[in-house]
């Protein structure tokens, strides 16, 4: 084996399928004149389509990191790599940054080769640099973990979700005790504290799965992800949970707008999954569920008319939401709950919230169905586009 061949490496041999790093490959070590062009033509392309043309070793350090190899699975896992998978990680870690950094043809004229990440510093030693790569992955664990936050699941695996929502809790007014549970909630959880599943559930618009969606983007960077799992797919939740049993992260799962019928046999196993299956609750999984109703499972005349033990059936259908932990009540807004949402919201978009406005903001919401945080935001949007094209509130 060719120590200095780039095709030898072995912990980061991933990186080869890397289709821009690939392209480099391709356009550098073909010999024949009558390609040579056209392979570095499209490294090119590729390498523009990436933006990657002012510091290409910034890209490749990125896709070493994101790479789900040996080294970084047992990093992630708390474990201690053997010296063996150490010298391999070192060796293929320097064969890589010395292979990008060489001068090669069009360097300096068409693209950067740039400096290595402070990450991959390896100026301070070996040793260092293993014991600052490992506490990275213990904390931000590995592959599409790191570079992704939430999560979709279809077809037995997970969907990285390439474009999340990047609302924050400053964006979402009013309701502050209910987020201020919420928040305490998922700190318990990161810190490994007793911490409980939660139900959302209230009316529609009311800010239920936006919160959610706000607590990740704030403490992602401690460790919190999602995974948003669709109420078609909650009996391969036991699934998900093995998908994710080893990391290092806290996972929410999440499934939003949840309603069943009393007949439905996804009860069963979103019960299990929430209290007293065999496997047991994991310590890095909490489901959080929204509803526009207390309880979930939906009751009707019929089903306790046809019930020889009537309350026996309602007792079942009521298990099912007792079984979270906790719930948080996202209420009906009042009309002075309402318009004062659309003054904060106001501030935030640099409008003055004087009292034609107040009234056209009552008037959208009374036209549109009724008071909600959701009518208020959208209220505010249209206000701001009449304003940026100089025309009145119209609807």
């Amino acid at each position: 084996m060719e120590e200095n061949n780039i095709l030898s490496l072995t912990v980061l041999r991933g990186l080869l399928d890397d289709n821009l790093f690939s392209a480099f490959y391709a356009a550098r070590e073909n010999g024949d004149e009558r390609y040579a062009c056209s392979l570095y033509g499209e490294f090119l392309n590729t390498l523009y389509s990436e933006g990657a043309e002012t510091n290409f070793m910034q890209y490749v350090c990125n896709a070493v990191l994101y790479d789900e190899n040996a080294f970084s699975v047992c990093c992630a896992n708390g474990k201690t790599p053997s010296p063996f998978l150490i010298n391999a990680y070192l060796r293929d870690i320097k064969l890589i940054l010395k292979y990008v950094s060489e001068p090669a043809c069009g360097q300096g004229k068409y693209f950067a080769a740039g400096k290595p990440a402070p990450l991959f510093d390896l100026s301070q030693g070996e040793e260092k640099f293993i014991a600052r790569i490992k506490k990275f992955y213990k904390r931000y664990g590995c592959g599409q973990f790191i570079k992704y936050r939430a999560f979709g699941y279809e077809n037995g695996g997970l969907v990285p979700v390439e474009n999340p929502s990047s609302i924050t809790l400053a964006e979402l007014k009013g309701y502050e005790q209910e987020k201020s549970a919420i928040d305490s909630n998922i700190v318990n959880f990161l810190k490994g504290l007793p911490f409980g599943n939660m139900l959302l559930y209230g009316d529609r618009g009311t800010g239920k799965s936006s919160t959610i969606h706000a607590m990740l983007n704030k403490y992602w960077k401690d460790g919190l992800r999602i995974i948003e799992l669709n109420k078609e797919n909650m009996l391969d939740l036991p699934k998900v949970r093995q998908l994710i049993l080893k990391n290092p992260l806290k996972f929410i799962i999440f499934i939003d707008d949840l309603s069943l019928s009393e007949s439905d046999d996804k009860i069963s196993g979103l019960k299990a999954a929430l209290e007293g299956s065999v496997a047991g609750n994991t310590t890095n999984t909490m489901i959080v569920a929204t509803s526009n109703r207390r309880h979930i499972v939906k009751e009707s005349f019929s089903d306790r008319d046809n019930s020889v033990h009537v309350n026996d059936s309602l007792q079942e259908q009521l298990s099912l939401s007792d079984r979270f932990g906790i719930t948080v009540l996202f209420s009906s807004t009042g009309k002075n709950e309402y318009l004062e949402i659309v003054k904060s919201l106001a501030a935030d978009e640099k409008l003055d919230a004087d009292e034609k406005l107040l009234a056209l903001a009552e008037r959208w919401a009374l036209s549109k169905g009724g008071r909600s945080p959701r009518r208020a935001r959208q209220f505010i949007d249209l206000a701001v586009s009449c304003k940026k094209k100089g025309t009145e509130i119209d609807f």
